[in-house]
């Protein structure tokens, strides 16, 4: 009996981790923390919360063991408590699209269609190689900045459109951000298509690239 009051207890432990991945906005401040370390007003803000709510979901991760802090004067910083959180965010959205019959719509409804072609991470590194391509990162500039692929050309999503001129002419464009499920690539290749540019997908993003172990630059582009 002992045993079996232990095992429940074993099993609540486990379970407190499902119960703190239960809300749609605390997964997506784990994507965001997934591309670098954030303050809770920077998380708020991108995620489209107030404070308070920002806060007490960051509480509720972090009872849970998923992100870790650091204080800066008054400011709290917050991280992902190890890579294996981010490898949980990503195994859980591939097994929610193999399995859920309501994400594979609600996935076309929020990326949209581009009609772009796509690339792996293997077939990106043998082009940069070969010098045929621009890598184009268009995420926010902090996310750029806290971890990229090297050689890749920062100019966010929002800022594109009055940029472009800063990409060459009758080059491809091969177009990332910050995962699988991230749409800004999927807006950047729509504008980019529509002003006669080529450009293709990176097949994932910044967290499966990081989670795949390939190398990653920090800080602005030499």
């Amino acid at each position: 009996m002992p045993q079996t009051g232990a095992k429940a207890r074993l099993y609540e432990a486990f379970a407190a981790s499902g119960k703190a991945l239960a809300s749609g906005k605390r997964l997506e401040l784990l994507d965001l923390l997934a591309q670098g370390e954030r303050t809770v007003d920077a998380l708020a803000k991108t995620a489209g919360l107030n404070l308070t709510t920002a806060s007490a979901h960051l509480q509720a991760l972090k009872q849970a063991g998923l992100v870790a802090t650091r204080r800066e004067g008054v400011r709290i910083h917050y991280r992902l408590s190890g890579e294996d959180v981010g490898q949980l965010l990503a195994l859980l959205r591939k097994v929610a699209e193999r399995h859920q019959a309501g994400v594979p719509a609600a996935l076309d409804a929020y990326l949209g269609e581009d009609g772009a072609a796509e690339v792996t991470s293997g077939e990106l590194r043998a082009r940069v190689a070969d010098g045929d391509v621009v890598v184009l990162d268009v995420r926010p500039a902090e996310e750029y900045l806290a971890g990229h692929i090297p050689g890749a050309v920062s100019i966010p999503v929002d800022e594109l459109a009055d940029r472009i001129g800063e990409l060459p002419d009758g080059v491809e464009v091969v177009v990332y951000c910050r995962g699988e499920y991230c749409v800004l690539a999927h807006d950047a290749v729509r504008l980019l298509s529509a002003e006669g540019r080529r450009a293709v997908r990176l097949n994932d993003g910044m967290l499966e690239w990081r989670l795949a172990e390939l190398p990653v630059a920090a800080g602005a582009s030499a």
